[in-house]
């Protein structure tokens, strides 16, 4: 499943992702993953959730971001949840490239049974359809 939460600059994504990340991490019989672009988030997310700074891995870009999903996909079969805050930051603010990330997460999730969380800095007024669509998917 791929979840997108969407807003603008300070209506509150992060803190939204954030106790998501926390109940999943509490309720999972798995693995939480969390990934940042810096590591802002070290004393509000749980430890028993994993916290990872795409800046650590020079992530930058929709295809580095999904090549760094897939590879944390293949290399831990017990993670049920994965958030990523900033996903505008870490890929870029082309809407229609992040349309055709979304679609190939929305892939991945299905076929690894994962649950993809991110946040979007962006209001649905400016976002296309495509995304819209995947909000609720």
């Amino acid at each position: 499943m791929v979840t997108i939460i969407t807003g603008k600059k300070g209506s509150g994504k992060t803190k939204q992702l954030v106790a998501q990340v926390n109940a999943a991490a509490e309720e999972s019989k798995g693995n939480v993953i969390c990934i940042e672009q810096k590591r802002k988030l070290t004393y509000d997310v749980t430890s028993r959730a994993r916290l990872i700074a795409t800046d650590d891995y020079a992530i930058e870009g929709y295809e580095a971001l999904y090549g760094f999903l897939s590879g944390i996909a293949a290399g831990d079969h017990d993670i049920t949840d994965v958030f990523v805050d900033t996903t505008l930051r870490i890929g870029t603010r082309d809407f229609v490239a992040l349309a055709a990330f979304l679609k190939k997460v929305k892939a991945l999730a299905e076929n690894t049974e994962k649950n993809f969380t991110f946040t979007v800095s962006a209001d649905n007024a400016e976002l296309p359809s495509e995304i819209l669509a995947l909000r609720q998917a």
